[in-house]
């Protein structure tokens, strides 16, 4: 569904910005500022963002807690104080060109994990390395140019700074910095990639589900055709062979090793 919703929010914003001037020349996000009327594809694109953060903030508590969990909160926190302060603050031109920014590179991210979980190896690396290049290009490259840069200076050559520049700036930066977290866990998956061949799994957590699935999934085809119960059996005849003492007449050490009890 996050798919979905991905494609359906990324190409709502092109259609809506596509005939905007401040998507081809970025000092227009600042004409006639504070007098810019809000135009209803715009608002009905934001409430359709705003949504749609709420309902991740929502479901987080059930979602599997991986290592950037911490990091995950912090970045729907500051992107529903972005929408929501922008929005009050008359700053919705850049706003708008944040979501775009936002929403080229999770278009990819969500069917890599589709096919992941569809174990389509070759499909789903992929489309992770086109993520990767669309992730790292439109976050440090394109959003420091075309929205930090744009709020920082070219806004000053229209007004005088006011808590709004403060506050939008900083919650930019917040964003900016995950952007460079995540890209560091991103680059050294794709370096090992490149190394090795493979995909390495996701470095956010210590075993992902994929993982997890795949283990009891084996687990069970060796139950199902008798390997699981017939090593146990083995072992025991291997015991009584040789004069030991039953299987169950002894505990297992953490190490591997058996003891008398």
């Amino acid at each position: 569904w996050r798919f979905t919703f991905y494609i359906i929010a990324f190409f709502t914003g092109l259609a809506v910005l596509y005939d905007k001037p401040w998507l081809w020349d970025h000092r227009e996000c600042w004409t006639g500022y504070p007098q810019q009327p809000l135009q209803p594809s715009l608002f009905w694109y934001y409430l359709l963002e705003l949504s749609f953060y709420w309902s991740l903030v929502f479901t987080l508590p059930f979602d599997v807690k991986r290592k950037d969990f911490k990091e995950q909160i912090v970045h729907h926190a500051a992107t529903i104080f972005l929408i929501s302060f922008s929005y009050c603050a008359n700053y919705i031109r850049i706003g708008t060109l944040v979501l775009v920014i936002h929403d080229a590179s999770d278009c990819f991210l969500e069917p890599t994990k589709i096919f992941n979980y569809m174990k389509w190896k070759k499909t789903c690396d992929s489309l992770f390395m086109i993520f990767s290049a669309v992730f790292l290009i439109s976050r440090l490259v394109i959003f420091p140019y075309t929205v930090l840069y744009n709020t920082y200076y070219y806004s000053m050559e229209i007004f005088q700074p006011f808590f709004g520049y403060y506050f939008v700036n900083a919650l930019l930066i917040t964003l900016q910095l995950l952007h460079v977290f995540w890209s560091y866990l991103i680059i050294h998956m794709v370096y090992k990639f490149i190394l090795q061949g493979t995909m390495e799994k996701d470095m956010r957590s210590e075993t992902e589900e994929s993982d997890m699935d795949e283990e009891r999934e084996k687990i069970m085809e060796k139950e199902k055709n008798g390997v699981a119960h017939f090593s146990n059996v083995a072992s025991s005849s291997y015991i009584q062979k040789n004069g030991s003492k039953p299987l169950n007449n002894r505990a297992h050490l953490t190490n591997g090793h058996l003891k008398e009890r």
